[in-house]
């Protein structure tokens, strides 16, 4: 037994035994992420490519959950952490029956390329549904969560390998991604793009990173000095290793033209920092090692970060030492995660208008119209990077299964989500006459919206160039509005959409995401009361695209709820619920006279309504008197709490001392005396638009 094999030795001890044991061949090997085993010295072949978004990916049968926009538009940190420890369960289960059959293939293994954290600063990226939505406060809490419960909490074993993505400054477009030069200023660096993957790193203790396709000011993301060594491993303390985006490596020479030789490509990521190649071009590292242009000393710093990861993940030890390996094969797709995958859908739906309390509607009504392409759609519920499932439950499935078996419901789809066609109004307006009540079941697909390539309808390579709703979608609506019976609309969505008619003509609308396997269920229970809901947008609606600057610019001045200065259609943090809240008694405890000392908040809500049902209790900051540009508003806080009619809940927030620093030009963050707009309520404060009675209370304070 060669001493990396004893599992009694120090992790270090091993990874260094081991490496030293490598030849320069061997050792460039294990950079690639199709490793190939090492047979002389007993190391097994490993594929470092594994997908876990909302769900165990690519890997057969695996329990779908909400896409991650979804997850994020629960407000739910609890309810995240617990999604990604079934997802790991299921994950270290796959892997350990793979070796049982001997399977040790891509999509099987325990290095997971997730969560997304990047900001979706722009309506259009296609991608944005990966993501959990456009906050710097939301996505840092939501991805800390989903890490913890991905990487499991043993002090010896990593239950998996997390790697928050894409790092950094990252979010479109699409088909220019693997040459683009996103250009941020530092301000917007510090203050917008980083946090998330800062809390990640340090909060998180996520043991990998991914670099992304595009430059950041210039230099390749995957080969940055500035991103991967003076930030990541410097300034934020991290231990882990990096892995390059796939292909973004080649891109240096082949579309970026940084560098002129795939050897030289592979030289410059490996000395700044980036360890693993998805890809090919790692290969050339040997040639790079004779041309001078790498030591075999920074090959052997980059295996022996991947080494470590083996380690602990107990690659090379005993099954009986590992604790996770002897989680069952029957966890996979169990009724638990299937009741747990109901229930994320049901908390992430936002119901954006309920005129009339036209919802919910009742169990015995006579005739419903169900019409519209989603209604029977499955891709709808999978969203991307997903697994596959046996029993997804459609919209129309959800609602046949939740109304009387007496009542007639008829079925059309109307059009299809992006064709030109109106061959199929006709028949779905007979049937919408014939009914007691229409739900238009609508909005987007991941067939129009994803990552380049993937999104086969999408005329943006996987961007999409309106946001409006697409094909005749709206003229459908529009035709069924005509009937005169009453009209629902229910959306499936991974991002904002423009519905300014709908708003203003139809009397209910829910957003639905792409809700996961038991998307239909969720929808219906909401639809015929049998849950309340609570879920909250992650990210801003805006009326129209003259709303939002220019595509390709990643300054923030104008974008998303912190900087934009319109009236959106809908706002961030916003969603209504079946019953009401009412808030009083906000204290703010400075605790002493310190810059540098954390706020107490509380806070009293009360279910004022007559049916129990989840409030979002949000808090805002607003600097009054800052010495720099600062965000009009930003979130600082969240809790979902639960109350019964009539309860009175008093809720606590801890507000750190970094939360209130402004952010200089230069990058430099620092706190500054001055006054400051605390804002704790269902929403946004001092909302124009379909949010402006949502309850809260405000005070100001002087620091």
């Amino acid at each position: 037994m060669y001493p990396f094999e004893n599992a009694d030795l120090p992790t270090a001890e091993r990874v260094r035994d081991l490496v030293d044991r490598m030849t320069l061949e061997e050792k460039v090997s294990q950079t690639l992420h199709e490793a190939p085993a090492i047979e002389r010295l007993r190391v097994p072949e490993y594929n470092w490519w594994n997908e876990c978004l909302h769900g165990v990916a690519r890997a057969g049968v695996a329990t779908v959950f909400p896409q991650a926009i979804g997850l994020a538009a629960s407000w739910n940190v609890n309810l995240v952490h617990e999604v990604a420890a079934a997802i790991s369960d299921e994950a270290r289960a796959k892997h350990h029956e793979a070796l049982r059959i001997g399977n040790r293939g891509q999509y099987f293994g325990l290095t997971y390329w997730t969560p997304n954290v990047n900001i979706f600063r722009d309506p259009r990226w296609g991608r944005g549904h990966e993501t959990y939505g456009e906050d710097p406060w939301l996505t840092s809490r939501v991805g800390v969560a989903f890490v913890h419960g991905l990487q499991g909490t043993d002090p010896r074993y990593l239950k998996l390998v997390a790697t928050p993505k894409h790092y950094a400054v990252h979010s479109g477009p699409e088909l220019e991604r693997h040459g683009f030069d996103a250009v941020v200023s530092q301000k917007d660096l510090r203050e917008t793009y980083l946090p998330a993957f800062k809390a990640c790193v340090q909060e998180g203790q996520a043991f990998s990173v991914m670099g992304a396709y595009n430059r950041t000011n210039g230099k390749p993301c995957c080969g940055s000095t500035t991103l991967l060594q003076q930030i990541l491993r410097e300034e934020w303390g991290f231990l882990g290793y990096v892995v390059s985006d796939c292909g973004a490596v080649c891109d240096f020479h082949l579309h970026h033209r940084v560098t002129g030789s795939a050897a030289e490509s592979a030289a410059v990521a490996v000395n700044n920092g980036c360890d693993l190649n998805c890809g090919e071009t790692y290969h050339s590292l040997i040639a790079a090692v004779s041309m001078g242009l790498i030591s075999e000393e920074s090959i052997d710093r980059a295996v022996s970060r991947l080494m470590e990861a083996r380690f602990r993940l107990g690659m090379f030890d005993p099954p009986e030492r590992v604790p996770y390996a002897s989680i069952p094969a029957s966890v996979n797709n169990c009724a638990g995660h299937r009741d747990l995958a109901l229930r994320a859908a049901r908390e992430s739906i936002v119901l954006l208008k309920n005129d009339g309390g036209i919802l919910p509607l009742k169990k015995d009504l006579k005739s419903i119209a169900v019409i519209g392409p989603n209604a029977g759609a499955m891709d709808v519920l999978l969203a991307n990077y997903n697994g596959m499932n046996p029993r997804l439950t459609t919209i129309i499935e959800g609602i046949c299964g939740k109304v009387s078996p007496g009542v007639a419901v008829q079925w059309h789809e109307g059009c299809t989500v992006s064709g030109q066609s109106t061959d199929g109004f006709g028949m779905a307006a007979y049937f919408a006459g014939q009914s007691d009540i229409i739900i238009a079941v609508l909005g987007l697909s991941p067939r129009l919206e994803g990552e380049e390539g993937d999104a086969a309808d999408s005329d943006g390579g996987g961007d999409r160039r309106h946001i409006d709703l697409p094909g005749v979608q709206e003229q459908l609506l529009k035709s069924l509005h005509a009937t005169g019976k009453p009209v629902v609309l229910v959306l499936l969505n991974g991002s904002a959409v423009a519905i300014n008619w709908a708003q203003e003509n139809i009397p209910a609308i829910l957003s639905a995401w792409y809700p996961g396997e038991e998307g239909g269920s969720a929808v219906a229970d909401i639809l015929f009361g049998d849950y309340n809901p609570a879920g909250r947008l992650p990210v801003t609606f805006y009326r129209s695209l003259q709303d939002v600057p220019e595509f390709r610019d990643y300054s923030m001045e104008g974008r998303t709820y912190r900087y934009f200065r319109g009236t959106p259609l809908y706002p961030f943090g916003y969603g209504l619920s079946y019953t009401s809240f009412d808030y009083s008694h906000l204290n703010v405890d400075p605790g002493t006279p310190s810059l540098e000392a954390p706020l107490q908040v509380s806070v009293d809500v009360c279910n004022t309504g007559n049916l129990a049902g989840d409030e979002v209790v949000q808090l805002y900051l607003s600097h009054l008197t800052p010495p720099v540009r600062m965000p009009i508003r930003e979130l600082a806080g969240f809790s979902r709490i639960h109350l019964q009619p009539g309860e009175i809940h008093r809720v606590y927030f801890t507000v750190r001392p970094e939360q209130l620093y402004c952010t200089h030009e230069n990058g430099s963050q620092a706190a500054h005396p001055g006054k400051i707009r605390i804002s704790v309520g269902g929403g946004q404060p001092d909302q124009a638009d379909a949010a402006a009675n949502v309850p809260g209370v405000s005070t100001v304070i002087d620091r």
